[in-house]
């Protein structure tokens, strides 16, 4: 247990650390190169730095990441792409509202993911390791599939729902890109978190050259995984 304990606070801190310093990064590019996922970009920017935004999106999903390292005994993606992120953007929001100083601040969102990391990291490892086997199984069963509702469809109604709040043109554009991404991958979250970004660029901007560039991108993104899924296919075409 000891040395469960120790190698999760070791590698939680590590990881924390580096996702941190990565998302505060991100809103620098392309001055500055980072380390982070486009959607983990979206999703703060959704949370419009408001710290209870953050830190409930940050628990939502460390209850799905427990159900999982229960059920199947490992760490989910969503630990460093959306948990870790989320709460160390939260707890700096609490003290300091200016994201300029908290969020976009790679020190300082590494030093708290860093710490935020480590505390995670050895909590899922050490409850997955004291949980029976015969509870992890009732887990796999129960928990996982309650768990995933949080993905779908909990999450893309959040986005849709906060898309709407943004403005008309964001409204608008996140419906269109995340009933196509629904019926194309299955959930409406990757479609929303675009239209939210499109929408946006478009309402500060107006319809310039980037955020036509933007959509063209979008459009032939869509085209292709539609292909390589075989949508077109399932529709007779």
């Amino acid at each position: 247990m000891l040395s469960i304990i120790l190698k999760s606070l070791i590698i939680g801190c590590l990881g924390g650390a580096a996702v941190g310093v990565g998302a505060a990064r991100m809103f620098h590019t392309p001055n500055s190169q980072s380390m982070g996922a486009f959607r983990t970009l979206g999703e703060l920017n959704a949370c419009q730095g408001d710290s209870a935004s953050h830190l409930s999106f940050g628990f939502g999903f460390l209850f799905n990441c427990a159900a999982a390292v229960v059920a199947a005994g490992a760490l989910t993606q969503d630990v460093f792409h959306r948990v870790i992120p989320h709460f160390s953007a939260g707890l700096l929001l609490t003290r300091n509202k200016k994201v300029e100083e908290t969020l976009y601040n790679p020190k300082k969102m590494g030093i708290a993911g860093g710490l935020i990391g480590a505390v995670t990291v050895a909590f899922l490892n050490t409850l997955a390791s004291i949980i029976p086997t015969s509870l992890s199984n009732i887990a796999g069963k129960i928990l996982s599939p309650a768990a995933s509702l949080m993905i779908n469809p909990v999450m893309p109604i959040v986005f849709w729902l906060a898309a709407l709040d943004a403005g008309k043109k964001t409204g608008v554009w996140a419906t269109i890109l995340g009933g196509a991404a629904h019926m194309i991958m299955g959930n409406a979250t990757p479609g929303c978190v675009l239209g939210i970004l499109i929408g946006q660029t478009i309402e500060e901007n107006g319809y310039n050259k980037s955020a036509k560039i933007m959509i063209m991108i979008v459009v032939i993104l869509y085209i292709a995984i539609a292909y390589f899924r075989g949508f077109f296919s399932k529709l007779g075409l």
